[in-house]
């Protein structure tokens, strides 16, 4: 019996507060990928107040976290406001649209789907 090695070092990711990686633009949404990891790729976004990400799906599932300013969330049929260190799941494919109700930072976790069984 032979024993299997990983296909990855094993290694620690670190980043320090988030939020200074991205800074805001004017009248516009700035992002910035961060980290792309076993598992997870790491998005930051910065939004100026009133920008909005429109309608949208993922081919994964993504986990979006406020770091900075309030966000309105819309996914089936629901809104929702994050302040920071609030966060939100949406399933894969589901529709969702994300509005910043004034300056706002956020980070996104795009996670890899788990296999088909």
């Amino acid at each position: 019996m032979s024993e299997s090695t990983p296909s990855q070092t094993a290694a620690l990711g670190y980043i320090d507060n988030l939020a200074q990686h991205i800074e805001y633009s004017p009248n516009s949404t700035a992002s910035a990928k961060l980290m792309r990891s076993e598992g997870v790729n790491v998005v930051l976004f910065a939004f100026d107040e009133g920008e909005e990400l429109s309608e949208h799906t993922a081919a994964m599932p993504v986990i979006v976290q406020a770091l900075e300013g309030e966000l309105e969330i819309t996914a089936n049929n629901q809104t929702v406001t994050l302040h920071p260190g609030g966060m939100v799941h949406f399933t894969t494919r589901l529709p969702h649209a994300v509005k910043a109700l004034t300056k706002a930072k956020m980070v996104l976790y795009m996670l890899n789907r788990p296999p088909a069984e």
